[in-house]
């Protein structure tokens, strides 16, 4: 028998750092790592195990959701960014990705080059909400009220940098009216303090904020998607109340590291199309105000280029910084 020293070199060496991928046929053949940014709980660690749970059916693989909190979503990010680009680690990337790429002076990966975006899942959407003792029914007579009162009302958020802090600048900004912004350690904080009455304005996550405003302890003015919302559909956007192409709502999508295999990356595309058609992966989100969207891979890069554009302007009026 001929012998060649080839049989003694390693694939990686023959044939790049990628060698051990699977193409898409065979993939997956161990367990993959889905990776968030934030920590349990959370409607985006909500949908990455709806969503883990089906494709480990599917694909006879567990599917491990992996919460790597912290640094504004920048941690979770650069860990998955620098991950193996084999197909076995999984990325949910949120809006809080093109945020950051205006409010933070260095990231240590870029955002656009780093990962193969796959698509957009689901959007969320945000609600104006103010506390019922101010004199206001809706968008118009809010911005009336601090044109009169400039630097008198205050509006909460989960945080300097956060979507919801952004959402206020941005409306403040289309507006022409000035209001002074509280920020707090997160969304809990903030909705208590408008209960008490200690702020006037809130721009808070539809899931933590609407309950309040089915009690009457809030009146909500408006919801900050672009489209109602079905399961309010009486409330009016702030794009119908004058203010147009007002959109802060969250989202959240699915990406993967830059080199995975195309073909694996195609199959993961498809299998996300088939899941999220399914009624028991759709239903509980679409009842906590969120659309389904499930965008091609083209359509997904159009749509984050439009978000780095849109949120760097409300980082801009905002005068936000971090890192």
């Amino acid at each position: 028998m001929k012998f060649s020293y080839l049989a003694l070199i390693p694939p990686t060496i023959l044939f790049g750092a990628n060698a051990g991928a699977q193409t898409g046929s065979a993939y997956p053949v161990k367990s993959i790592r889905m990776v968030v940014a934030y920590p349990p709980g959370g409607t985006v660690d909500l949908l990455a195990r709806a969503v883990g749970q089906q494709l480990s059916r599917r694909w006879k693989q567990p599917v491990l959701v992996d919460n790597r909190p912290g640094g504004g979503a920048n941690i979770g990010t650069e860990f998955a960014a620098r991950a193996p680009a084999d197909g076995y680690t999984i990325f949910m990337s949120t809006v809080a990705n093109v945020i950051n790429i205006s409010l933070y002076r260095k990231l240590n990966y870029d955002f656009r080059r780093d990962f193969i975006h796959v698509t957009h899942l689901a959007t969320v959407p945000g609600i104006l909400v103010v506390h019922p003792s101010l004199p206001v029914k809706d968008v118009k007579g809010l911005i009336a009220l601090a044109k009169a009162r400039p630097n008198e009302l205050r509006h909460g958020s989960s945080g300097t940098g956060s979507p919801h802090h952004l959402a206020g600048a941005l409306f403040k900004s289309m507006a022409g009216v000035e209001m002074v912004h509280v920020p707090y350690k997160g969304a809990s904080p903030a909705i208590n303090d408008i209960l008490g009455g200690h702020i006037e304005v809130l721009f808070g996550a539809f899931v933590s904020t609407v309950p309040h405003v089915k009690t009457s302890r809030l009146r909500a003015l408006g919801v900050t998607s672009i489209k109602r919302v079905p399961v309010a559909p009486d409330l009016p956007t702030l794009d119908e109340q004058g203010l147009s192409g007002f959109e802060t709502a969250s989202w959240f999508g699915v990406a993967l590291p830059a080199g995975t295999p195309k073909d694996i990356a195609a199959k993961l595309h498809r299998e996300l199309m088939q899941i999220i058609s399914l009624p028991e992966v759709r239903d509980p989100f679409i009842a906590q105000g969120a659309e389904w969207i499930g965008s091609t891979p083209e359509e997904f890069a159009a749509f984050i280029e439009a978000q780095i554009a849109k949120w760097a302007k409300a980082v801009k009026a905002s005068g936000a910084t971090a890192g």
